[in-house]
């Protein structure tokens, strides 16, 4: 069984984990899907996303769009640290991505925000992606 969804979070991660100035600011091991604030930072955290499923066409085909949020984390490096690192994963995400099992056909990094935590010790930023996904059934 194939899960769309799945499939963007592996790509992102890959991507993220081989880009040098990512991996200058964010460990690899803390790079993950999930849902709460990470034990450890820095943190780059993806959400579970939303997949809108678009039906088949005559030879089998699936197509879906699929839309995440990535989450950054950081712990007493303030607001600038998070920007400054969601700025460093836009650009490691603005290249085509490397996807097992499907084709992407459209890929970007759709908007920021930098929602203010309860705890003013952590940083925390969100970048909303979107992919259209095709895949043989």
């Amino acid at each position: 069984m194939f899960e769309p969804t799945l499939a963007l979070q592996t790509a992102i991660r890959a991507a993220l984990v081989n880009a040098p100035d990512v991996a200058a600011l964010v460990p690899a091991d803390h790079v993950r899907s999930g849902s709460t604030r990470p034990d450890k930072t820095p943190a780059i955290i993806m959400s579970d996303g939303n997949t809108t499923l678009h039906g088949h066409d005559y030879s089998s085909q699936r197509t879906a769009w699929v839309y995440l949020d990535l989450h950054i984390w950081t712990l007493d490096a303030g607001q600038d640290a998070a920007r400054g690192i969601a700025g460093t994963v836009a650009a490691a995400l603005d290249k085509p991505l490397n996807f097992e099992g499907c084709e992407c056909d459209h890929f970007r990094v759709t908007g920021s925000r930098f929602p203010r935590d309860p705890d003013p010790a952590y940083g925390h930023g969100v970048l909303s992606v979107e992919a259209l996904i095709r895949w043989i059934v």
